[in-house]
Parts: structure tokens; C-alpha cells; sequence
């Protein structure tokens, strides 16, 4: 177990407001559970058929009447090993996906209809979770460390993502299903609650060494998301005879895990890990903490007296460019498919009071498609199928800020008109080598046209043994030679915390918006004493501009300073290349645009042809980087306008000074 940092709060602002709102000291509020929380019976959020989305209801019902008599997707134990092997983790968790999915199907269709034969088919499939070995995914189990084992080892479960999911599905599900369980299958009630103890609860409050606990003052999203999963299993399956304080124990453990994740999200909201990961993280935790409010009677209700949970509301929108498209960072994708718990984001936005957050749930609120997705989870489905508010409410618009500054990610987004994605927008980042999920980008920038990424982040490919390991910055998306960002005496960046940005300046009010930053911090050249980043968004001129000015000391040569010195960017779309200039035609049809830089900096088009599904889903075939030389030159000022805005200002100029440091 890692010893708990000094400079990591006991207490954080979640457990003091809940203390307030509970009228006990800090200490004192784990005691006061016992008289706020509501019987297991009533603890979760009443399921109301009546009100159950009739759209999402056929179209459950049509996929599982297609997959009746057929055999329930089966995750193998030579797939589980394969980690081990040759590192693919999708051969054992698209089955596993695929069976609670199916099980998410048939418990809703159970609940809102009350046919015995989706009572059936959620009982097998209720079941065979509980005779699954493991609800640890392979990838996340420590059992090869502790016992030199491919496969898991029952005795000894690892709480992970995946064990916190099939927990809260079978809560959801008892809730649900409840009485109805005891009448035709006695007996199955007790099983899921001893799976849920030896599984789950057991090892929760057993073993303090879990990374995901923040105990050593590192959190990520998997903190509220386990915890999370823990809470609503806790409160609805800790119910029999001697339990009671067992359920406040765990309670009272997972309010401080979301008190170590609360204390950890800056003022501004912002998210390392990306928007991706937002629903992910700081959504479960407000998820978490709905579930808190409605188990307390509306007592301990937390969302609007923490400035930063406040802020976190805001952070999808703010990251929005258009359509599906967002701004990605770190394992993020640019292109989302919609599918999103956003009455989730609704009810927070609600509580909070934040209307632009809210006209943003509803802008995804289409009446024609169903109003929640199985992948959800059950949890969060069945919240949103019946959730009146949601259900009824009328669709919003994307608030499309017209700029956006997160001081804790150093990362500033700017449009040329607020509220329209019409015209450019430009996301310019500095941050540092060791963000969650990271990616070597420090000073990475992203250009939309019409909303549409056109200068781009790649984001990551599809998860396997090396994403996570040794192996991480040898998959090309990792590294900072595919991100937009300059590459120095034939090296990029490193991963590390020390290689970092430093913010030189940023402006965000008139006409225009800019960011300045040195990200000399993020190389291994010796003799680099500078590298400062402009990139600037001029709104009347409807031009962005990349510029870019170095030096080298003149008495620290590195050895490999004949090495090409570029600038480089990451494009998607079809791109052609002429002395000075490329022209890029995006996807999605979107209004093309030109690039223009000095003609005696050569160029070339790097093809990178894609075969990964998560990225041709995002890209199509292919990516292309454009490296620009600028090995005899001390500056470069890169203009991207769209095509048809007119010339500008003359931005190709050769900076001065020549050769830099020589």
C-alpha cells in the first residue's frame, strides 16, 4: 500500500459540505449515515414504468426478440489469457460488453412489462454473471503480480472498473425485478448478494491498496467511477440481518474516495483525461452523488456549493466544435457517437442552475431516436428512460462560447462567432508529459473549420497490453512526432511531468484570443534556450496564426544539430501541397482551408494510412502530417484561413535572422 502523502487533505470540500448539510463535524458524519440513509427498499431512484420511453421500449424489445433462443455471448478463458499473450484484451471484452447489454435489454423490458419471459431471460442472464469467474477485466486484474496466474484468481477478486459495473447492474436489476425475483426464482436474490460480498465488498473494504482509492494522492476517472458502482450496490444489496453497519462502513469509505476525487478537480473544471473521459469521470461522480441525494431525502445535495463541480458541468460544452465533433485530448476521440448519458448532464445542469449546460443536455434530446443506449449500463439507463425531465424536454442549442480559457490544463479554445461552429476555431494546449491518459503534446494545437477538425489530434487506437505498460510512447498516437507540435533536431518530446509548458501569456477579451507559451521545457535538446508558441485567433481578420520562434546557445551545440528542425501538423482530409501553401479539403464537407508560411521552408506530406477501428471511425483511411523545415530559419508564422475569406496580411516572410544560434 502506498503511504498517504502529507500534502493530500484528510478532508476535502465534499466532506465538509456534506458535514454542513448533515449539521455534524466531519468526523461525525460517517455516524450521522445511519439516520440520513434510506432503507435498501427505497435507497435508489424509484423506477416509474409508466413513465419508461415507449421508442426505447421497442427498440429493446425488437433486438431481444431477435436474440430469443439464442445462446448468450460467452467471454473464453483462452481470450482472458490472451493479455498475457500477445496483448488483445477486445477477443474477451466484446463478449463480456455484449451479455450485460443483453441483460440490460431484457431487466428493462422485465420491469416495464411484467412478462415472465423477460423475467427469464434476465435471470439467465443474472446468473451466468454470477458464475462468471472474474467481473475484473483481464487487462486491469493483478493476479499474474500476486500469483503468477493468466487467468483470475477467485479467491483473491480485483475491484475494477469492470467488477463496479456488474455490481451496479445487479443492484439495479434486484431494484427493479425486486419481489417479482422471490416469487418465480427464490433464491436468485441471495446469490447476487453474496456475489456482490465476495466480489465486491469484501475486497473494498479488505484491501486499502487500490490505486483508484487516491490515497497516495493520484486519482483518475476510475475513482468516482468504482466508487460510484460501490455506493449504489452498497445501499441497495447491504440489506440483510447484521448488515447495517457494514452498509455505513462502505458508504462512509466511498464518500471519502469521492471527497479524494472532489479535492482534485481545479476551479476551472477542466479535465485532463479529455471530454471523452469526462462522462467517465467527473459524471460518475455527479451520478454518484445524485444517487447520495435522493438515499439522504434531499439532506446531503452538494453539486451547487462546490465551485468546482459547478465548473465541471460546463466542461462538455465548452469542449464542443460542432455536430459530433469535440475537443480531444489525451485518449480522447474527436468524433462522438452521441451516445451519452445526457439527461445525466441534465440533472446536474439543473441543480447546479447552469442553463447553457443544460440547453447543451437537450440539444442531444431527439424524440425520433431512443432516449437512452443499453451501453449505458442499466444504472443509467434505467434513470433516463423514465426520467420525466428528460424525456420531455425541449431540445436546446450548443452554447459554442466564444472562448474558453482552463488555466489548469493551460488549454484555450476560441471560435470566431459564439454560438455558431460557422468559420474557424482553433484549441492550442500546453500542459505537461504525464496527464492521465497522456499523450506527448505539449503545445499542441487543433483547427476547425465549420466545426470540423481539420488540423487535428489523432487520439488513440484501440486499447491492448502496451497502451497501459512499457509500450505506451512506442504506438505512434502517443507520440509527440504525430501531434501538432514542432519537432526538434530530428527528436520530439519525452513523457514526464518535468516536460512541461511554461505560460508565457494568454489573452482572451477584444477581437482576438491568444495563447503564448515556451515549450523549450518539453525537449532533450541541450542547447534549445527557447522555443515560444503563439498561436492566436485574429476574429476580423478570420485568420489563425501559428507562430513560432527558438534560439540555441550558441556554447551548448547539440551533437545532433545538423538534424532537420520542423513544424509539424497532424491534418485529416485530402491535402495538396505547392511552395508555401497546402490547401485541405476536410471531411464532412466542411469549408476547405489554406495554410500559408514562408516558400524557402521546404515541405512534405506524410501519409499515415489508418486501419484501426477506433481511429478509421474518427478518420477514415488515413491521416496526413505535414513537416515543414525550418532548420535555417529562427521563426515561422503558419496562417490557416478558409478558402474564399480573402489573402490577409502577407504571413509568409521569412522571419530574421537566418540560421538560429549558429
Amino acid at each position: 500500500m502506498t503511504a498517504e502523502r502529507p500534502d493530500v487533505p484528510s478532508h476535502g470540500p465534499l466532506a465538509h459540505v456534506l458535514a454542513q448539510q448533515a449539521g455534524v463535524d466531519v468526523p461525525a458524519l460517517p455516524g450521522a449515515l445511519a439516520d440520513l440513509l434510506a432503507v435498501p427498499d427505497d435507497a435508489l431512484p424509484a423506477w416509474d414504468a409508466a413513465a419508461a420511453d415507449p421508442l426505447t421500449i421497442a427498440w429493446f424489445r425488437g433486438r431481444a426478440e431477435a436474440e430469443l433462443g439464442s445462446a448468450w455471448p460467452q467471454p473464453l478463458a483462452h481470450d482472458a489469457a490472451r493479455f498475457h499473450g500477445d496483448g488483445d484484451r477486445v477477443a474477451w471484452e466484446a463478449p463480456a460488453f455484449a451479455r450485460q447489454e443483453r441483460l440490460t435489454r431484457v431487466a428493462v423490458l422485465a420491469a416495464a412489462t411484467d412478462e415472465d419471459g423477460w423475467l427469464d431471460e434476465a435471470v439467465d442472464g443474472a446468473v451466468l454473471l454470477c458464475e462468471q469467474s472474474s467481473w475484473c477485466w483481464p487487462a486491469h486484474d493483478d493476479t499474474f503480480r500476486r500469483h503468477d496466474a493468466v487467468l483470475a484468481t477467485v479467491a483473491d477478486p480485483y475491484l475494477d472498473l469492470g467488477a463496479g459495473e456488474v455490481a451496479q447492474q445487479l443492484a439495479w436489476l434486484d431494484h427493479l425485478l425486486g419481489r417479482r425475483l422471490d416469487d418465480r426464482y427464490p433464491g436468485v436474490r441471495a446469490r447476487l448478494r453474496h456475489e456482490a460480498r465476495v466480489r465486491v465488498f469484501e475486497p473494498f473494504l479488505r484491501r486499502r491498496d487500490w490505486h483508484w482509492l487516491g490515497l497516495d494522492g493520484e486519482v483518475n476517472n476510475w475513482t468516482p467511477w468504482i466508487h460510484g458502482n460501490v455506493l449504489v450496490a452498497a445501499l441497495r444489496l447491504l440489506d440483510g440481518p447484521g448488515e447495517e453497519d457494514e452498509r455505513i462502513r462502505v458508504v462512509a469509505l466511498v464518500l471519502e474516495g469521492l471527497d479524494r476525487y472532489v479535492a482534485s478537480l481545479p476551479d476551472d473544471g477542466a479535465v485532463d483525461e479529455g471530454y471523452a473521459y469526462w462522462w467517465n469521470g467527473a459524471c460518475r461522480l455527479l451520478e454518484a452523488l445524485d444517487v447520495l441525494t435522493h438515499a439522504t431525502g434531499g439532506v446531503l445535495d452538494p453539486v451547487a456549493r462546490i465551485p468546482a463541480l459547478r465548473e465541471t458541468i460546463a466542461f462538455p460544452h465548452r469542449m464542443h466544435l460542432g455536430g459530433d465533433w469535440f475537443v480531444n485530448a489525451a485518449d480522447g476521440q474527436a468524433r462522438q457517437d452521441g451516445r451519452q448519458p445526457w439527461h445525466s448532464l441534465l440533472r446536474a445542469a439543473r441543480r447546479a442552475g447552469d442553463h447553457a449546460a443544460e440547453a447543451f443536455a437537450t440539444s442531444h434530446r431527439d424524440p425520433a431516436r431512443p432516449a437512452v443506449a443499453e451501453s449505458e449500463g442499466l444504472g443509467r439507463v434505467a434513470r433516463g428512460i423514465s426520467d420525466r425531465a428528460w424525456l420531455g424536454s425541449s431540445p436546446g442549442a450548443s452554447p459554442l462560447p466564444a472562448v474558453t480559457w482552463l488555466p489548469s490544463t493551460q488549454m484555450l479554445v476560441a471560435r470566431e462567432t459564439a454560438g455558431s461552429p460557422s468559420g474557424l476555431a482553433v484549441v492550442a494546449k500546453g500542459g505537461h508529459n504525464a496527464e492521465s491518459h497522456n499523450h506527448n503534446d505539449v503545445g499542441g494545437i487543433i483547427v476547425a473549420t465549420d466545426g470540423v477538425p481539420v488540423i487535428v489530434d489523432a487520439g488513440r487506437p484501440t486499447y491492448e497490453a502496451r497502451t497501459f505498460g512499457a509500450g505506451r510512447y512506442g504506438l505512434w498516437p502517443m507520440r509527440s512526432e504525430w501531434h501538432s507540435v514542432p519537432f526538434v533536431r530530428g527528436a520530439g518530446q519525452r513523457n514526464g511531468r518535468d516536460r512541461a509548458a511554461e505560460l508565457v501569456s494568454v489573452t482572451t477579451a477584444g477581437g482576438a484570443a491568444e495563447l503564448v507559451l515556451d515549450l523549450s521545457g518539453a525537449y532533450d535538446a541541450p542547447s534549445l534556450a527557447s522555443w515560444r508558441r503563439t498561436v492566436r485567433l485574429d476574429r476580423a481578420a478570420r485568420v489563425v496564426e501559428l507562430h513560432d520562434a527558438w534560439r540555441f546557445d550558441e556554447e551548448g551545440e547539440d551533437e545532433d544539430e545538423d538534424e532537420p528542425t520542423q513544424v509539424r501538423l497532424l491534418l485529416a482530409g485530402e491535402a495538396t501541397l505547392s511552395p508555401g501553401s497546402a490547401r485541405i479539403v476536410p471531411l464532412d464537407g466542411a469549408t476547405p482551408v489554406r495554410l500559408d508560411w514562408a516558400p524557402s521552408a521546404g515541405a512534405a506530406l506524410v501519409a499515415q494510412p489508418l486501419d484501426d477501428p477506433m481511429l478509421t471511425s474518427v478518420w477514415g483511411a488515413r491521416l496526413v502530417r505535414l513537416d515543414i523545415d525550418v532548420t535555417s530559419l529562427s521563426e515561422s508564422t503558419i496562417a490557416v484561413r478558409q478558402e474564399g475569406s480573402g489573402a490577409g496580411a502577407d504571413l509568409r516572410r521569412p522571419g530574421p535572422g537566418g540560421r538560429a544560434g549558429r
